[in-house]
């Protein structure tokens, strides 16, 4: 008899009934390659449902996620690691360095710039959005959890909102990086408003749509949750340079 490779269990037949580990895995090729890459992007549950779902109804589609059916949308740690990995892209070929946090040196009295703690810690910002978009949505949600506690959802359930939240505004800053790269007509600030809108109004949405309350505590979370992660991405570079100077 065989044993399964995943869980040790006894298998009699080509897939083991306790795990369903198959007995043997097909070799990787390029039918494979090409089944995982239709399995994120088709229509039906991938990509492209979930963004259009999170333009159209975002509220309605998370809260459905959270609570009754995880198979219809893409995971949301991958969607916003895409959508991060698309801003990226696009905007590197363009070279717009005009990325949504960004900060650079001041030169000194010679007239270069000392690499500090604090470039470091935002220029890691600026080359990964998609760990760092996580990492701001874990202050989005630490003061969405306060302004919003009366709907009782936890801190990761609310992580799992702006991640999808967050995933779409990379989507819709690519739009404008790449309309703005092949045209050359700047328009990054009018999709800095968009957004600011579309976070307000989809997070609003999410709690309960019909309190205009909601969409102004959204935008006030948002702002807030912008502002604690860059002071704090800061304040971290300014100890560390001290400390540093002082030893």
């Amino acid at each position: 008899m065989e044993y399964c490779k995943n869980c040790n269990n006894g298998i009699s037949g080509n897939y083991c009934s306790n795990c369903g580990q198959p007995v043997k895995l097909k070799r990787i090729d390029a039918h494979y390659i090409l089944h995982e890459i239709t399995h994120v992007l088709h229509f039906d549950r991938g990509i492209f449902y979930t963004i259009k779902q999170l333009l159209v109804k975002p509220g309605q589609s998370i809260r459905t996620f959270i609570s009754e059916d995880r198979s219809r949308l893409v995971k949301p740690v991958l969607f916003i690691v895409i959508s991060s990995l698309i801003y990226s892209v696009i905007n590197h070929f363009f070279d717009i360095d005009e990325g949504y946090i960004k900060f650079t040196d001041t030169p000194d009295g010679n007239g270069s710039s000392e690499k500090t703690a604090v470039s470091m810690i935002f220029g890691w910002i600026q080359n990964h959005y998609g760990y760092a978009n996580i990492i701001i949505g874990i202050f989005i949600a630490l003061w969405l959890q306060l302004f919003f506690r009366k709907y009782k959802y936890n801190f990761y359930e609310l992580l799992i909102l702006l991640c999808f939240v967050i995933g779409v505004t990379m989507l819709l800053l690519s739009v404008f990086t790449l309309f703005q790269g092949v045209t050359k007509v700047p328009v990054l600030q009018a999709s800095a408003v968009l957004v600011v809108i579309y976070t307000s109004w989809a997070i609003g949405q999410f709690f309960d749509k019909n309190r205009f309350l909601n969409y102004i505590k959204s935008l006030a979370s948002y702002a807030l949750g912008m502002m604690t992660f860059t002071f704090s991405a800061l304040i971290l570079g300014l100890v560390y340079d001290y400390l540093k100077h002082k030893i």
